[in-house]
């Protein structure tokens, strides 16, 4: 355990610090910091002055090493656009989007797998055929069409939900929530459905699969063959194995959800690191594009090493295949 662990630690030290010269290549080869800081009219000394205070004039292996140390503690320098520190961007930014993930996430969970079992256990019916006729609807339909529709019908037609903005919020200490209101958890749920749909119709067609895989095994016929029921098949044998894989899915979607939330905090003018990411882009805003680099990769890395460990302890065939390493 202690040597898997181990290994996957110094994989991701190696995946981040990729990312890291990745992100400090922005720095390099987009733009001039110099001057989006100064402006074209700084005179000569001016620039000379800003590049030694910034670090510009070191070797290239200092500058990076510096870089590296500043974004291990949370440091990438202000905003170009803004004029502020891209951490306390980041901070007032983050909760908006984590709770639009975590949200999307539930809905995808608790839609998804139910779904995914009925497909399974009524293969061939009306029902289930109509499920998969959705679900590759959800796969194939692009992020801001959906969102699009859902603001026509329920904000533009029926007038139920609101369209854009994250509504009323309450402040947690440095935490701005706006899942402890009713306007905050209304402006939620147009976005939440919005950006779920991919990863309900992703889990709905992975369980539906693996279910039909399990039902096909040895074990499942010897637990007819003893008269368990139905109920007891499926729920307590079944559906506990089609789960394991389903853990790995839903832990890199989370990381997903929150990468790939860009499109519907755009269309919804959602306040999240998406938004302020895309608004980085068309100003050519360095250190913010950076920090959401390394952010979204460290949480990539993050998950990816917790469902592994997950893995690890659901699966006794990977604990058996360590002891024999």
């Amino acid at each position: 355990m202690l040597v898997f662990i181990l290994r996957r630690l110094l994989q991701a030290l190696v995946v981040m610090l990729t990312v890291a010269f990745i992100a400090f290549m922005l720095f390099q080869y987009v733009g001039d910091p110099v001057t989006n800081l100064l402006g074209q009219d700084a005179t000569e000394e001016q620039r000379t002055a800003l590049r030694k205070d910034l670090g510009l004039d070191q070797p290239f292996p200092v500058q990076f090493a510096r870089f590296v140390g500043n974004a291990a503690q949370g440091e990438f320098g202000l905003s170009l656009r803004q004029g502020r520190q891209v951490s306390a961007l980041i901070v007032e930014r983050f909760p908006a989007t984590l709770e639009l993930a975590l949200a999307a996430g539930v809905i995808a969970l608790v839609f998804g797998i139910p779904l995914g079992v009925y497909a399974a256990l009524r293969r061939g019916r009306v029902g289930s055929q109509l499920l998969m006729m959705g679900s590759l609807l959800g796969v194939s339909l692009p992020t801001f069409l959906i969102g699009i529709l859902l603001i026509l019908v329920f904000s533009v037609r029926l007038k139920w939900l609101p369209s854009f903005g994250r509504g009323e919020v309450v402040s947690l200490g440095a935490w701005q929530t706006g899942l402890l209101t009713w306007d905050g958890l209304k402006h939620l749920v147009l976005p939440a459905f919005t950006l779920s749909v991919f990863q309900l119709t992703l889990i709905l067609r992975l369980v539906r699969a693996e279910m039909l895989e399990v039902l096909r095994t040895d074990y499942i016929r010897f637990a007819r063959a003893r008269g368990l029921s139905n109920r007891s098949i499926y729920f307590g044998h079944a559906l506990k194995n089609t789960l394991v894989p389903v853990i790995t899915i839903t832990g890199l979607q989370l990381g997903s959800l929150i990468a790939f939330s860009i499109i519907t905090e755009t269309v919804f003018q959602w306040p999240g690191m998406g938004l302020l990411f895309i608004q980085a882009v068309q100003f050519a805003d360095i250190p913010v594009m950076a920090a959401y680099l390394c952010l979204i990769s460290l949480i990539f890395v993050t998950i990816n090493l917790v469902v592994d460990l997950l893995y690890f302890a659901v699966d006794p065939r990977l604990r058996v295949e360590g002891k024999a390493h």
